[in-house]
Formats: C-alpha cells, sequence, structure tokens
C-alpha cells in the first residue's frame, strides 16, 4: 500500500499544487499562533513557501527535531543539518508545544485517518501533546474511502489539500486550544467528510 501511496504521491506532486496549498494553509492557519511544520522531503508537499509564509506573519514556527525513536518540536532556524532517514533538521531546540501540527502523508481517509511512513513519530508525538490540533497536508488524489487503522493510531482533525479544507471531527482552536470556522472554511463546509 506503502509503496503504491507514494507512487501516486510522485505523480500528482507539482510546483503549482504545492504554491496552492501553501496559500489554502496560510489562510487556515491564520488563526494559531503557533504552528509546528515538517520540513518536506523528496515528493512529500512541499512546505518551503508554507514556512517562509508563516514565519513572513509573524507565527511561532516549529519544525520535527528526531532523536532515536522519539520526535520533538523545535523552534525553526536556518541552521539545519540533515537528521534521521536523511531530512533536514535543526541541530537542537528546546520543546515547544505549538497549536496545530502540520504533518506529511502518504493517504488520507474519508474519516481522518492518516497513512505515514510506519514509523509512529507522528502518533507517539500526539499521544504526549493531545491538544495540539493534528493537520494532514497533502494533495486531493491522496485522499482514499477507506484506511486500515491500528489501535494507536490517531485521526487528523484537519486535511489541507490544494482543493479544500477538510474538517473531520468537532476539534477546533478556541481559548488557546481549539478554534472556529472562518468564513472560508464555512464556505467549504461541503468538503467535510
Amino acid at each position: 500500500m506503502r509503496a503504491r501511496a507514494l507512487a501516486l504521491r510522485a505523480a500528482v506532486a507539482s510546483p503549482e499544487r504545492d504554491l496552492a496549498l501553501a496559500a489554502r494553509a496560510e489562510e487556515f492557519l491564520a488563526p494559531y499562533p503557533s504552528v509546528f511544520v515538517y520540513l518536506s522531503a523528496g515528493t512529500e508537499a512541499d512546505t518551503a513557501a508554507l514556512l517562509r509564509a508563516l514565519r513572513a506573519g509573524g507565527k511561532r514556527v516549529c519544525v520535527p527535531l528526531v532523536e532515536g525513536k522519539e520526535m520533538r518540536s523545535v523552534p525553526y532556524t536556518d541552521k539545519l543539518a540533515v537528521g534521521a532517514f536523511g531530512i533536514l533538521q535543526p541541530e537542537a531546540g528546546e520543546e515547544t508545544t505549538c497549536n496545530a501540527a502540520v504533518v506529511p502523508l502518504l493517504m488520507a481517509d474519508k474519516t481522518g485517518n492518516r497513512l505515514g511512513y510506519g514509523g509512529g513519530y507522528y502518533d507517539r508525538y500526539f499521544a504526549l501533546h493531545p491538544g495540539v490540533i493534528r493537520v494532514g497536508y497533502g494533495y486531493s488524489a491522496q485522499l482514499v474511502d477507506r484506511l486500515p487503522r491500528e489501535p494507536h493510531d490517531l485521526p487528523l482533525d484537519f486535511l489541507i489539500t490544494e482543493e479544500k479544507v477538510i474538517r473531520f471531527g468537532s476539534r477546533t482552536l478556541d481559548s488557546g486550544t481549539e478554534r472556529g470556522y472562518n468564513k472560508r472554511d464555512a464556505a467549504e463546509e461541503e468538503g467535510r467528510c
């Protein structure tokens, strides 16, 4: 399943889709004071434009720092080194919990289940930080009807694609941990699964 998902993602990845994704994500994430964003690699939906926009907008931006089997959210700096799996990451940093986390995916289903690479890094992170809003970031072609789910898998709260924002559950940012829809989200309610 993962090999097929990787091939599909590689086939649909494009700079135009990445820019559309970044613009949609920037608008969606506007109410969030702090955002944890993965540093893209390979054919993952590129986060470079999103990271630039969030930083330019004055957001506190954090990125993953993987050490062994654990992943921490640390402040984003321009000083990066090759880390686990050949992915760039800060050399060090203090754990910082953000309001929302933008996560990579191979596929997501219509109930918010996410297929990652199988290492469990994000599931373990979210288990330790249950208040963080989980936001998938990928192409609309990566959305499927149903994925298998393991007991430790934590579903996404939202999925941002180049076409729309999909809300899966009732969790939102408001009072420091959840929030309500903005006008664009309400207009895209037809994208709700």
